[in-house]
């Protein structure tokens, strides 16, 4: 035995040249506890994409940010965050509870194309005092200008007053029907761009991987339909959960203005 550990578990020495040099032994197990020790601790690495320049984020939340806040609260106007994702028929698969030695299975269609296409947006009231998610889903279909075109006027039908967007400068985010729209809701809506590859920056980022990873993962469902109707409860029960939005607002590199900051 060594401190106390079975002596079943085999012990793994360095290399000869190590163990002659620096007379240690090292157990396996120490590692975790070794690394622990020192700050260390296991995590799943955040996708950064390649292309995107930390630089122009940096300068993106030093300038055009704290023009957008100021804006937002001279017009009494509602910031809403935009961003767009799909759901699979093939649940994303998480580990689970299930007798030694039988693997549960999931049975799920397959060779299917079916999808949940959904648009959300987290929005900050005028007076920075609460938070608020709306979302809308296609089914079998995608977000493409014409579709965002009309979420953003649903959102503001949703929402009184005159509402200040952010969101990436996608291809659905472009085009006649977007700029008409913003023509004739001049007087309501103003549209700002995320710099190029920074999903870091936007808060419905983190409501997706809740969503994905935490909610419906390991759910096969029957078909598409099924699939709506889940996402659609799952983001209607949060619509108006504050800890919660905070918690996907404070997850991205987002300041979350005043006085909301403020609160626990």
């Amino acid at each position: 035995e060594q401190n106390g550990l079975d002596s079943a578990v085999p012990s793994v020495v360095s290399s000869e040249e190590s163990q002659q040099e620096f007379g240690i032994r090292l157990n396996s197990q120490y590692l975790c506890t070794w690394m622990r020790a020192r700050g260390f601790t296991p995590q799943k690495p955040q996708r950064v994409a390649r292309e995107g320049d930390p630089e122009e984020v940096a300068a993106w939340l030093k300038f055009p940010w704290p023009r957008i806040k100021k804006k937002a609260r001279r017009q009494g106007a509602s910031i809403a965050v935009i961003d767009e994702s799909g759901l699979l028929m093939a649940p994303l698969v998480r580990r689970t509870w299930g007798p030694r030695g039988q693997t549960p299975k999931l049975v799920e269609r397959s060779g299917t194309r079916e999808k949940v296409s959904v648009a959300a947006a987290v929005w900050l009231a005028p007076h920075r005092d609460r938070l608020g998610l709306f979302a809308r889903t296609l089914v079998n279909d995608y977000f493409d200008n014409w579709f965002s075109a009309a979420f953003l006027e649903a959102l503001l039908q949703e929402l009184p007053g005159r509402v200040v967007v952010i969101w990436d400068g996608g291809s659905m985010h472009k085009g006649d029907p977007i700029d008409q729209l913003q023509e004739v809701m001049a007087d309501r809506l103003t549209l700002e761009k995320f710099p190029p590859y920074s999903p870091q920056l936007c808060p419905v980022e983190p409501l997706w991987s809740w969503l994905k990873y935490s909610r419906l993962c390991n759910f096969a469902p029957q078909d598409a339909t099924q699939l709506d109707r889940y996402v659609v409860a799952e983001l209607l029960a949060i619509r108006d959960d504050q800890k919660l939005l905070q918690g996907f607002w404070r997850a991205s590199d987002l300041p979350l203005p005043r006085p909301l900051t403020l609160l626990s």
